[in-house]
């Protein structure tokens, strides 16, 4: 136990990933500190109530001794985060005791999985993806790069995900769709169809509001980077 986890990210989801952080240490003692990371300064009373402080900008979670999570909701701010701090560095992925996660399910490095959340059989997941408290993802599901699964979606089985989504609260992928790269669901929206890539869809049914018209920032038009995911064991 000598790394420190560094969450890059001092804002409200940060916060939370601090919380889940907490209780993997606790049970499995994985680092010696938790510190936060952020280029902008972070509300210090917020962090006081943690028992925690901003150790320093995003550079830091170069040093050697430091593992990080990136602990930001949008997609693509995500991805820049990662790109700026580059692939020699390592990720963490924290699993909340409270998840359950199959014996077979993928995850790539920088996952997160929330209390509550669920993950089935013969799913992959991939990098720096985050699956916030109760969402579930059922079985043989492909789920991209820097997506942002909020609190509550039900992802049901044989659903692919593009990179870069973001599924709003309460959303629902009904069996065998696909949601294109950089997508939005709405929350509560319930996807019956295909949504395009780049688009956003809201409603029961979920119907299109801004249809696929491409990637926003040059960032994303290079596309989301690709990593091998790696086997984790049930926790």
């Amino acid at each position: 136990m000598t790394a420190r986890l560094a969450i890059v990210g001092a804002g409200g989801h940060g916060r939370e990933a601090m919380m889940v952080s907490r209780r993997i240490n606790r049970l499995y003692n994985n680092w010696a500190d938790i510190i936060f990371l952020d280029d902008v300064p972070a509300g210090s009373d917020e962090l006081a109530r943690l028992g925690a402080t901003l150790a320093g900008g995003i550079e830091m979670a170069r040093e050697p001794d430091i593992e990080h999570v990136i602990a930001i909701g949008d997609p693509s701010t995500r991805m820049a985060v990662a790109t700026r701090i580059g692939d020699a560095t390592r990720s963490s992925t924290l699993i909340d005791p409270d998840a359950r996660i199959g014996p077979d399910v993928m995850l790539g490095d920088g996952v997160m999985a929330y209390p509550g959340a669920i993950i089935t059989t013969n799913v992959r997941v991939g990098v720096h993806t985050h699956v916030n408290c109760a969402a579930v993802i059922s079985h043989d599901c492909r789920v991209g790069d820097f997506v942002s699964v909020s609190p509550g979606v039900m992802i049901n089985g044989n659903v692919e995900i593009g990179d870069g989504v973001f599924l709003g609260t309460g959303a629902i992928i009904l069996p065998g769709r696909t949601v294109g790269q950089g997508a939005v669901i709405g929350a509560g929206a319930v996807v019956c169809d295909d949504v395009e890539p780049w688009s956003t869809v809201v409603g029961s049914p979920a119907r299109p509001v801004r249809n696929g018209a491409g990637p926003a920032t040059p960032a994303e038009q290079s596309g989301f980077r690709q990593h091998r995911p790696q086997l984790l064991p049930t926790p």
